[in-house]
């Protein structure tokens, strides 16, 4: 019989935000927008994550790519690994895209579920927190990232 899984964490202390935005990599962004709404965050953000020399993976269904970049229509489509999803999507969505994170395989599945700001979902937090997933909650990663990416 196999070990349970260890308990995911919430975070929110400075020190442990920002040893997640330095140790990421490649950021699957569920709701990324394309080129033509470059004034959304949903595009901004992760344009900003490239610039910075993050890897960025759309996730949206109904685009075929943005910044440059092939879009996927959900998170088991990507074909790379990623080790975190931002998540862009209003909070009666946050479920579905749990489903989504969920049904990865545990060798697929992010090491952090980032739920942007204003976004806010306990019930579904608690499903990524049981499957050992840190999460966070109503928190811009464009701001960490500024603040903590290493340059």
């Amino acid at each position: 019989m196999s070990a349970p899984a260890r308990r995911g964490r919430r975070l929110e202390d400075e020190t442990e935000l920002a040893e997640v935005v330095r140790g990421m990599r490649t950021v699957a962004v569920v709701g990324m927008k394309a080129e033509d709404q470059l004034d959304e965050a949903a595009y901004s953000i992760p344009a900003m994550l490239r610039a910075l020399g993050f890897g960025v993976v759309p996730v949206n269904p109904t685009i075929a790519s943005s910044c440059g970049l092939a879009a996927y229509p959900d998170l088991a489509s990507v074909p790379v690994a990623f080790d975190l999803v931002d998540v862009f999507r209003r909070v009666d969505a946050i479920p579905g895209v749990v489903d989504q994170v969920l049904a990865l395989p545990a060798e697929r599945r992010p090491r952090v579920v980032w739920l942007q700001s204003g976004i806010r979902h306990d019930a579904a937090t608690e499903r990524l927190l049981d499957a050992g997933i840190v999460v966070v909650s109503n928190r811009c990663l464009g701001v960490y990232s500024g603040r903590y990416a290493r340059r």
